[in-house]
């Protein structure tokens, strides 16, 4: 596709659209949007004027003149993804979504909150804690990832063994079309089935689709009583085994998480705080929630002798917030905690079946040993979700993108061969998109090319994301 490229009289029209103030074109200013979270500058480009539209009718007016135009879109929130889907990597425009941060209404009555997109996760968890419910939603990046990100990416987190991922709480959408359009889909009706779901293609659909204004966010009661269990083994291998016969104990936890050694360790340093146990070769996370003090005691007591019987070191529970808090601090600093290791490394997101954990994390130790790199790994176990993390360490630009070219490929092949997917809450993006193309059939890959090209025959929508076109 051939993109008109930006102009200063460009510029000068989509500030008599949208405001003067809510247009950026200097360099200095605009460097900010030129990348994500992902740590390597092969996933950076910038863009050539960024946009803070206020409301769904600037966006509206922006899309519509883009559409015209012929120019790249690529909507942004708090930029903390890690499949570089907010980089503007055929430049055009970045649509900041940062000015629309107004939590619209909260209804204790049926349990909804409804946002726009520009609030931080940790803002809607709070706001929903003020009023006695609960937004289940957890991703690590939490306070400063912004809800409508989560929503593009149909992000996961921590609670979602029990929870879900983003897209069980997403009951309504008001977006903005490909052609400029407002559409609303949803509400509070928790049952709807006039018509196709329309809500949870777009959800996951990272910004390829469209750009989210508001969002009907389902809340839930909030729990009355949660502990929290750090149970560290000796070796990883004994850690893993123990999650499947904890999810097949007749418990749901809410989390069920593990950590490496060398995720620990990083941790415990970047923390500055000692950890129990932090010569251990791996620690499972687990936090149990319900209405109940005895429920809860029950649970965690159940799950403390599935893993002292399964050669657990010993078995913390939390008593106080002090001591949970720091549990959950040496977990969700996973990704800084690597950064104090090697600046720059390839976090992946791969996913497969609980009972096949063990194996996946087997095949990635003799692939680093092979290749003689480090890849530690953390993650979601309850839901089979592993964060393994290449690290570039000291090595320099070429030998580290020929490492990249040879490990990831092997490590994707063994995913699929274990009924996995190269993505479980991360994204596509731009960095999986080559992997994806090769994973999927291509009747697969059809059907979301036919989506897509319907919906945004101009290709507008953050181009170069999820689908790989010629």
């Amino acid at each position: 596709m051939q993109y008109h490229k930006i102009t200063a009289e460009d510029v000068k029209e989509l500030s008599a659209l949208i405001g003067e103030a809510n247009v950026v074109a200097d360099e200095e200013k605009i460097d900010m949007y030129s990348r994500d979270e992902v740590s390597d500058k092969l996933w950076e480009k910038m863009p050539e004027v960024v946009v803070k539209p206020e409301n769904a009718e600037q966006v509206s007016k922006v899309i519509k003149w883009a559409n015209q135009k012929i120019v790249p879109v690529i909507a942004r929130g708090g930029g903390t993804g890690l499949a570089a889907g907010a980089v503007p990597l055929s430049g055009g425009i970045v649509l900041s979504l940062e000015k629309m941060n107004k939590i619209i209404e909260v209804d204790t009555a049926n349990l909804f909150m409804v946002l726009e997109p520009g609030i931080s996760t940790g803002e809607v968890q709070r706001t929903a804690k003020e009023h006695g419910l609960f937004y289940a939603g957890d991703p690590c990046s939490a306070e400063s990832s912004f809800i409508g990100g989560n929503v593009a990416t149909n992000a996961g987190g921590n609670r979602a063994v029990k929870y879900g991922t983003t897209s069980r709480h997403v009951y309504g959408l008001e977006m903005v079309m490909p052609n400029g359009e407002i559409v609303t889909y949803g509400g509070k009706n928790v049952k709807d089935v006039s018509g196709y779901d329309v809500i949870h293609l777009f959800v996951g659909s990272e910004g390829t689709l469209g750009v989210i204004t508001k969002i009907w966010l389902k809340l839930m009661p909030l729990p009355k009583f949660v502990a929290t269990l750090l149970v560290p083994f000796a070796e990883m291998q004994q850690a893993i085994n123990v999650v499947p016969k904890i999810m097949t104990a007749g418990i749901v936890p809410a989390c069920l998480e593990f950590m490496d050694s060398e995720s620990i360790k990083a941790s415990e340093i970047y923390l500055n705080k000692k950890l129990p146990y932090s010569d251990a070769g791996a620690y499972i996370i687990c936090q149990v929630d319900g209405t109940t003090e005895q429920q809860v005691e029950s649970e965690y007591e159940i799950i403390g002798k599935i893993c002292t019987d399964n050669q657990a070191l010993e078995v913390f529970v939390s008593d106080n917030m002090a001591s949970e808090e720091r549990i959950w601090k040496a977990r969700k600093a996973y990704a800084e905690a690597l950064r104090m290791i090697s600046p720059v490394y390839c976090m992946e997101d791969i996913v497969v079946p609980v009972s096949n954990i063990p194996a996946a994390l087997d095949a990635i130790d003799q692939i680093a040993k092979r290749y003689k790199c480090r890849i530690p790994s953390a993650g979601h176990a309850g839901d089979g979700n592993i964060h393994c993390t290449v690290l570039r360490e000291d090595r320099d630009e070429h030998t580290w993108h020929e490492l990249k070219d040879s490990v990831l490929p092997e490590i994707y092949e063994v995913v699929y061969k274990l009924g996995g997917s190269l993505t479980g809450e991360h994204g596509v993006g731009a960095k999986r998109v080559e992997a994806m193309a090769k994973h999927m059939s291509p009747a697969q890959l059809g059907v979301l090319k036919s989506i897509k090209d319907t919906l945004d025959p101009n290709h507008i929508m953050n181009p170069g994301k999820v689908l790989l076109y010629s």
